[in-house]
């Protein structure tokens, strides 16, 4: 497992990022592939927040906690991560696994930002390139969760479409899969 830590406007604390680690490794008992882990502690007036990003085959996980003090946020947002996996885990154990052995594929997506000047034509504000795994609707589902979005990009794993699962105003999903023909 690789951890990077990253300090946010405050100094460098070795106690800080020991803490972080012994925390962050308890929770690799979930992740049985190789790991890496993206730690950001901040301190912002007198919110202290930490984010962490856990990047492994096939899954993200992001989870942020923000509290008064460094150490109770890094537990908190351990324990949320913890949650999160375990959660992955009992849906995992539920479906069949996937095709390991498929080639990933690349996807591309185009982020926009409420803070940009509105213009004429529109404007690609960010892009993003991820590696993916072929997946039923179900992980689609649960990876979409995993990461906060609205919406996810990704090839079913039975036809090898390209589909897209979206999360509906009244909570529930919509799928949009391709048409032959």
């Amino acid at each position: 497992m690789q951890i990077t830590t990253t300090f946010r406007h405050m100094e460098s604390s070795e106690p800080l990022k020991t803490y972080a680690q012994e925390k962050i490794e308890k929770v690799q008992r979930y992740i049985d592939e190789p790991i890496a882990v993206q730690v950001f502690l901040t301190v912002e007036k007198i919110r202290h927040i930490a984010e962490i990003t856990i990047t492994a085959r096939g899954i993200t996980i992001k989870a942020s906690e923000e509290t008064n003090d460094m150490y109770a946020a890094i537990d908190a947002v351990t324990d949320k991560i913890e949650r999160q996996l375990r959660r992955y885990k009992e849906r995992i154990k539920e479906h069949k696994p996937g095709n390991e052995n498929t080639a990933r594929r690349i996807k591309k997506t185009v982020l926009a930002a409420e803070s940009v000047e509105p213009r004429q034509e529109p404007v690609i504000i960010k892009s993003n390139t991820f590696s993916i795994k072929p997946m039923s609707v179900d992980e689609a589902v649960m990876q979409m969760d995993l990461l906060h979005k609205d919406f996810l990009v990704f090839t079913d794993s039975t036809t090898e479409d390209i589909n897209v699962i979206y999360r509906r105003k009244d909570g529930n999903y919509g799928l949009i899969e391709p048409q032959q023909g």
